[in-house]
């Protein structure tokens, strides 16, 4: 348990492009909470949530010392200081003062991996993420991903680009009655279970913890998801990226799908071995393959899946949602409820494995 604190001493500072609307809802809180928000010293948005802000956006040396200072002064961070590890390193190593920072992403462990901070730093303060509010636009996106797999949505762009009416057609795969096999049952996971079964799916997936889920008819651990996969029509991964799962999707993964599997990524790229992926492509293990992440972003522009016909690259931007800022900004001021009352939050990132 956190030691509660009184809201007259307590300091949040925003690190990242934010609205001022949302800026007052964290301040209607409490108005004994100083938040501090300065909106010239944060790079302008690009698009909606754009956390990161225009790449172009330089401070000033007087606006960066004024960025920094006010960082300093704050026990809880609203979002990674420049949206970066480099950022987090910085403020973790500067303020002692720091307690709380909540991060913008749902799989925020990787981040404070590449931060490269011990494990006695990150013992001073937690990181809370944002799972969940990506839930539903992941799961829809992941639903897109097995439709065009199974409706050959890519040939039919291909025809269509070429202006051809093939003499010779092709049938499609029928979604009702079909198998999903989903890597990662938490909240992505589920979600995509719910669409999934509203199309009339079958799904079973994998978890750390083996325990009965409502409509998930098998759940195993990952070193038993290669028992599910040979009667899988679709997978979808939803895993973030860590040391345990990464290329968890190798070679011997693909190889024991079922012919023409249709496969889904929207937790993280490290999690799939590209070139096994590739392979499985080409000898048709793999049918389709619709990508929202990469083990390198963004896709190096020599990497062959951006022309190959079986693939649908999308740039990291499936969870984008305009409700997302609104939606992280509620996740925040229900956290800060609970930090005052010296609570254990949820989504905490575990700084151990970096989930």
């Amino acid at each position: 348990m956190m030691n509660s604190m009184t809201t007259d001493e307590l300091t949040i500072a925003i690190a990242v492009p934010l609205e001022a609307e949302y800026v007052e809802q964290i301040r209607a809180i409490d108005p004994a909470i100083t938040v501090l928000y300065e909106p010239e010293l944060l790079p302008p948005e690009r698009f909606p949530a754009d956390h990161s802000g225009d790449p172009a956006f330089k401070r000033t040396p007087e606006q960066e010392e004024r960025y920094w200072d006010m960082l300093n002064k704050a026990q809880v961070l609203y979002g990674f200081p420049n949206e970066n590890p480099a950022g987090l390193a910085r403020i973790a190593k500067s303020n002692p003062r720091l307690q709380w920072i909540h991060a913008m992403a749902a799989g925020a462990g990787g981040a404070v991996k590449a931060s490269g901070l011990d494990s006695a730093t990150l013992e001073k303060f937690k990181v809370t993420t944002s799972a969940g509010v990506h839930a539903l636009p992941l799961a829809e996106f992941a639903a897109l991903g097995i439709l065009n797999g199974f409706k050959r949505s890519a040939e039919l762009a291909q025809d269509q680009a070429a202006k051809v009416w093939p003499e010779l057609r092709t049938p499609t795969k029928l979604v009702n009655g079909s198998s999903l096999v989903i890597t990662g049952l938490g909240e992505i996971g589920l979600e995509t279970a719910r669409i999934a079964r509203a199309l009339g799916m079958r799904v079973s997936g994998t978890k750390r913890t083996v325990e009965a889920i409502d409509g998930i008819e098998e759940v195993a651990t990952n070193d038993g998801l290669a028992g599910l996969l040979g009667t899988a029509d679709a997978v979808v991964n939803t895993l973030p990226g860590t040391p345990y799962t990464e290329k968890l999707f190798n070679r011997e993964v693909f190889a024991a799908m079922k012919p023409g599997t249709v496969f889904v990524n929207v937790g993280r790229g490290t999690v799939v071995d590209e070139d096994a992926l590739l392979e499985a492509l080409d000898n048709g293990q793999v049918s389709y393959a619709c990508l929202d992440v990469f083990a390198v972003e963004p896709l190096p522009q020599d990497s062959p899946l951006w022309n190959h016909p079986k693939v649908m690259v999308s740039p990291h931007t499936s969870a984008l949602s305009a409700a997302e800022n609104r939606l992280i900004a509620e996740r925040f001021c229900s956290n800060l409820r609970i930090f005052l009352d010296g609570g254990e939050m949820p989504h905490l990132v575990d700084t151990v494995h970096f989930y």
